[in-house]
């Protein structure tokens, strides 16, 4: 198993979204990013995170592998669009290795409906578990963190079970990615040619939610980065965000993070958005 001394040794540079003592967010394969955001590597520290520490809803399905001296487990998030809490397990593990997939990235490898998935917390080996396995040799038998990488990617290339989706679903898609969630659903009917009602149905196919709701997660998630800006004001982050009147900003974002903007910002330590997706 690789230590934290061979991440901080880690020696592809053009991959590594940050770099932290304790902590590496890394690319995927260029060929994998239409469906994997990053890869996250940690070896938490004793205490280091709240146990409230709480992944905020993006949307996106996650896969995490736990470790500690005695086991390896295996979870998938499926799309996430409740908050959820994940302070004290995180702590128990010695290391984390966490997959964060794109917008209906999860599909691309599983080609399971993701509405069957939302919100669930569903142990990797009972979805997969020939991969759930090679995943695991892998964490078990790599000493070096380039290696496993390398034996990551070339393990969910050879997962990919669908690599296209439907032209209507990529355009609205890339859309709401584009506008960060402020496109209204009427027009983005109108720019892509399909109805509501077909959008609607293909979102909760390959995302998991109604394409008004990953609208809606998309839009607070650009608000919780600019909200990471210290010298912006709340009702400036919420008008940035789309939002044309502070009630409505605070009830959104209240609704979707269980909690307020002002509250979040006083916190932010207890609290992961997303960092690669939006």
């Amino acid at each position: 198993m690789f230590t934290v001394e061979s991440m901080k040794a880690f020696r592809q540079a053009n991959r590594i979204l940050f770099r932290g003592s304790n902590v590496l967010y890394l690319l995927p394969h260029p060929r994998l990013r239409s469906w994997i955001s990053n890869y996250t590597i940690t070896f938490p520290q004793a205490e280091a995170m709240s146990e409230q520490y709480t992944v905020i809803p993006h949307g996106c399905a996650t896969l995490v592998y736990a470790c500690d001296t005695r086991e390896i487990k295996s979870n998938l998030f499926g799309p996430i669009t409740k908050p959820s809490c994940v302070g004290h397990d995180a702590n128990s593990a010695s290391l984390l290795f966490i997959v964060e997939f794109q917008p209906a990235g999860y599909y691309a490898f599983s080609k399971i409906p993701q509405f069957e998935l939302t919100d669930l917390l569903i142990p990797f080996g009972n979805l997969d578990s020939a991969f759930d396995r090679d995943i695991e040799q892998s964490i078990e038998g790599t000493t070096d963190l380039d290696d496993f990488i390398t034996a990551v990617d070339t393990l969910f290339f050879s997962h990919l079970k669908d690599l296209s989706f439907p032209q209507e679903f990529s355009a609205a898609n890339d859309l709401i990615l584009k506008n960060n969630g402020v496109l209204s659903i009427k027009d983005l009917s109108q720019n892509v040619y399909y109805s509501e009602r077909h959008l609607s149905r293909t979102f909760n196919k390959y995302v998991g939610t109604s394409t008004k709701s990953f609208s809606r997660l998309v839009r607070i998630n650009k608000a919780l980065h600019i909200l990471r800006r210290p010298n912006i004001s709340i009702i400036r982050a919420g008008m940035e965000s789309g939002f044309y009147d502070d009630p409505h900003f605070i009830r959104d974002f209240t609704s979707i993070c269980g909690i307020t903007p002002q509250k979040y910002r006083d916190h932010m330590s207890d609290f992961y958005s997303e960092l690669a997706k939006f």
